[in-house]
């Protein structure tokens, strides 16, 4: 299965109207501390799409700032689950279900559509965040209630304290 990149996100950008531009580094961005390097950022501005699967079944793709940690038990309660209910998607899973490989997973753009978007409350610090551009060195900057309401996604607790 051939996985997207960033002319799909920048198309998903293009439909929503957002006069956002995804931006090609020389660097990579695959890691939220290689994100934060290229952009000149603090690393909590960076948002981390994470691909989780609840039940085997059900996807769902969390966003989370760059310095927190998703907490699996949170999240599982979240979707009324035991928490070894909650995995995160597997490199395979990724792609097929996303379209993209880990490390370069957006948070608009996705292969599936109708996957339930969950972001992570603390992303709310910050007036502008930066999500990946759909290759694991793109990225965007978006300010978090624009990346609400273009994921139609609820802002939730879902990571440690």
């Amino acid at each position: 299965m051939r996985a997207m990149g960033m002319r799909e996100v920048q198309a998903a950008l293009d439909a929503l109207r957002l006069e956002i531009e995804v931006t090609e580094f020389e660097t990579s961005t695959a890691t939220s501390a290689q994100a934060a390097d290229s952009v000149g950022c603090q690393l909590g501005q960076i948002v981390k799409n994470l691909g989780f699967m609840i039940d085997k079944r059900s996807p769902v793709l969390i966003l989370t700032s760059g310095d927190q940690s998703i907490d699996e038990r949170k999240l599982a309660a979240l979707f009324g689950v035991g928490r070894k209910k909650v995995r995160m998607m597997n490199a395979e899973q990724c792609l097929a279900l996303l379209g993209y490989a880990p490390g370069a997973v957006p948070p608009i753009g996705c292969r599936s559509s109708g996957i339930p978007v969950y972001l992570d409350a603390t992303l709310k610090r910050f007036e502008t965040v930066y999500a990946s551009g759909g290759a694991a060195n793109a990225i965007f900057p978006i300010s978090p209630s624009a990346l609400q309401e273009a994921t139609r996604g609820s802002f939730e607790d879902v990571t440690r304290d």
